[in-house]
Protein backbone atom coordinates (compact mmCIF):
# COMPACT_ATOMS: atom_id res chain seq x y z
CA UNK A 1 0.00 0.00 0.00
CA UNK A 2 1.35 3.19 -0.46
CA UNK A 3 0.31 6.57 0.62
CA UNK A 4 -1.68 8.59 -2.01
CA UNK A 5 -0.41 12.29 -1.40
CA UNK A 6 3.03 11.20 -3.04
CA UNK A 7 2.86 7.22 -3.90
CA UNK A 8 5.62 6.67 -1.23
CA UNK A 9 4.65 3.41 0.37
CA UNK A 10 3.22 3.15 4.20
CA UNK A 11 6.35 1.58 5.55
CA UNK A 12 8.52 4.48 4.28
CA UNK A 13 5.97 6.68 5.30
CA UNK A 14 5.95 5.61 8.86
CA UNK A 15 9.87 5.05 8.77
CA UNK A 16 10.58 8.90 7.72
CA UNK A 17 7.58 10.02 10.20
CA UNK A 18 9.38 8.24 13.10
CA UNK A 19 12.28 9.62 12.31
CA UNK A 20 11.12 13.16 12.10
CA UNK A 21 9.99 12.11 15.95
CA UNK A 22 13.25 11.00 16.72
CA UNK A 23 15.33 14.56 14.81
CA UNK A 24 12.16 16.28 16.88
CA UNK A 25 13.12 14.91 20.46
CA UNK A 26 16.96 15.87 19.32
CA UNK A 27 16.18 19.63 18.65
CA UNK A 28 14.52 19.91 21.62
CA UNK A 29 17.04 18.18 23.69
CA UNK A 30 19.66 20.31 22.29
CA UNK A 31 17.24 23.62 22.77
CA UNK A 32 16.77 23.18 26.89
CA UNK A 33 16.63 26.68 26.79
CA UNK A 34 13.04 26.52 25.06
CA UNK A 35 10.79 26.19 28.01
CA UNK A 36 7.90 23.69 28.17
CA UNK A 37 5.68 27.26 29.29
CA UNK A 38 7.32 29.15 26.12
CA UNK A 39 6.45 25.84 23.88
CA UNK A 40 3.01 25.74 24.91
CA UNK A 41 2.61 29.85 24.65
CA UNK A 42 3.65 30.07 21.56
CA UNK A 43 2.81 26.12 19.81
CA UNK A 44 0.20 25.10 22.04
CA UNK A 45 2.26 22.01 23.15
CA UNK A 46 5.04 21.19 25.31
CA UNK A 47 7.41 17.97 26.31
CA UNK A 48 4.90 16.52 28.70
CA UNK A 49 2.10 16.82 25.87
CA UNK A 50 4.81 15.01 23.34
CA UNK A 51 4.83 12.08 26.74
CA UNK A 52 0.92 11.91 26.75
CA UNK A 53 0.49 11.42 23.01
CA UNK A 54 3.02 8.55 23.07
CA UNK A 55 1.10 7.07 26.31
CA UNK A 56 -2.05 7.82 24.28
CA UNK A 57 -0.87 6.04 20.85
CA UNK A 58 0.85 3.33 22.43
CA UNK A 59 -2.65 2.59 24.28
CA UNK A 60 -4.69 3.27 21.15
CA UNK A 61 -2.19 0.07 19.44
CA UNK A 62 -2.36 -2.15 22.78
CA UNK A 63 0.95 -1.59 23.77
CA UNK A 64 0.99 -0.17 27.92
CA UNK A 65 3.50 2.42 28.09
CA UNK A 66 3.76 4.45 31.43
CA UNK A 67 3.60 8.07 31.29
CA UNK A 68 6.82 8.32 33.83
CA UNK A 69 8.67 5.88 30.75
CA UNK A 70 7.27 8.27 28.23
CA UNK A 71 8.64 11.36 29.75
CA UNK A 72 12.02 9.87 29.96
CA UNK A 73 11.69 9.08 26.18
CA UNK A 74 10.25 12.80 25.49
CA UNK A 75 13.63 14.28 27.67
CA UNK A 76 16.17 11.97 27.53
CA UNK A 77 16.27 11.44 31.28
CA UNK A 78 14.11 10.73 34.33
CA UNK A 79 11.68 13.50 34.24
CA UNK A 80 13.22 14.89 37.94
CA UNK A 81 16.54 15.03 36.78
CA UNK A 82 15.84 17.36 33.89
CA UNK A 83 13.36 19.56 35.77
CA UNK A 84 16.22 19.91 38.84
CA UNK A 85 18.66 21.11 35.58
CA UNK A 86 16.91 22.66 33.03
CA UNK A 87 13.61 24.09 34.16
CA UNK A 88 13.51 27.42 34.87
CA UNK A 89 10.69 29.86 37.22
CA UNK A 90 7.95 30.60 35.28
CA UNK A 91 7.84 34.29 34.93
CA UNK A 92 4.52 36.24 35.44
CA UNK A 93 4.36 37.39 32.03
CA UNK A 94 4.40 33.47 31.08
CA UNK A 95 1.97 32.28 33.41
CA UNK A 96 -0.47 35.18 32.50
CA UNK A 97 0.23 34.55 28.41
CA UNK A 98 -0.54 31.02 29.76
CA UNK A 99 -3.62 31.44 31.66
CA UNK A 100 -4.79 33.80 28.49
CA UNK A 101 -4.33 31.23 25.99
CA UNK A 102 -5.85 28.42 27.91
CA UNK A 103 -9.51 30.41 29.04
CA UNK A 104 -11.85 27.91 27.09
Amino acid sequence: MTDSKNDTPDNAVTEIEAAVFRRLLKHLDERKDAQNIDLMNLAGFCRNCLSKWYVAEAEARGVQVDYDAARERVYGEPYADWKAKYQQEATAEQLEKFKESHKH
